[in-house]
């Protein structure tokens, strides 16, 4: 089975991309709702309050994902603690998710900070989507409400869009011009073509 990794930063669309293959027949392993359900975890919540304090949590000793999301948004250091808590849980279920789908030619993680946590050599291959940022921004203030400054940090923190172009495999342009499902195709039948 070929793992092949599916990459784009916030508001690229990689999620609609992924639909794409999944209506192809392939598996998608979604990295974000992974580490979404990870925060109900009653370790994981531990572990959490134990790096950043009661501060991020409900009155109801839940985590308020606002509130950690306003934290780490504003702290590199912040951002790099959680993702050493909750990455490699996520991870350790993909290597698990990879085996119950290990008779499948390729499958599909989902992710958008493959680079960010140096991930790519875990990967057979990489697909980046690729969006322009004015598009990719306000996509994410329609879908999350919130306002373009709060976008423009989480964009920070992701490399450029360029950057992971280059060190992708394969690149899906979504600027609302192009067609996705064309590309998909295309990039499909050769992932099938190297994983006879």
């Amino acid at each position: 089975m070929l793992r092949v990794a599916l990459t784009g930063n916030i508001g690229s669309g990689k999620s609609t991309v992924a639909q794409i293959f999944n209506v192809f027949g392939i598996k998608v392993f979604n990295a974000d709702v992974e580490a979404r359900n990870l925060y109900n975890d009653k370790n994981v919540i531990q572990l959490l309050t134990a790096a950043f304090t009661n501060i991020i949590l409900t009155p109801s000793g839940e985590i308020d994902k606002r509130k950690l999301a306003t934290i780490i948004f504003n702290d590199k250091i912040a951002l790099e603690r959680i993702n050493s808590i909750i990455h490699p849980l996520v991870l350790k279920k993909y290597i698990e998710w990879c085996i119950l789908n290990k008779n499948d030619r390729y499958t599909i993680h989902e992710s958008a900070i493959i680079f960010e946590n140096k991930l790519q050599e875990k990967f057979d291959f990489i697909i980046n989507v690729s969006a322009p940022v004015n598009i990719r921004i306000q996509r994410v203030m329609d879908r999350d409400n919130i306002p373009e400054i709060d976008v423009r940090k989480r964009v920070k923190n992701q490399l450029s869009d360029e950057e992971k172009c280059n060190l992708s495999h394969f690149v899906i342009i979504n600027d609302e011009k192009r067609f996705l499902t064309p590309q998909v195709q295309l990039i499909h039948k050769t992932l099938l073509s190297y994983s006879q």
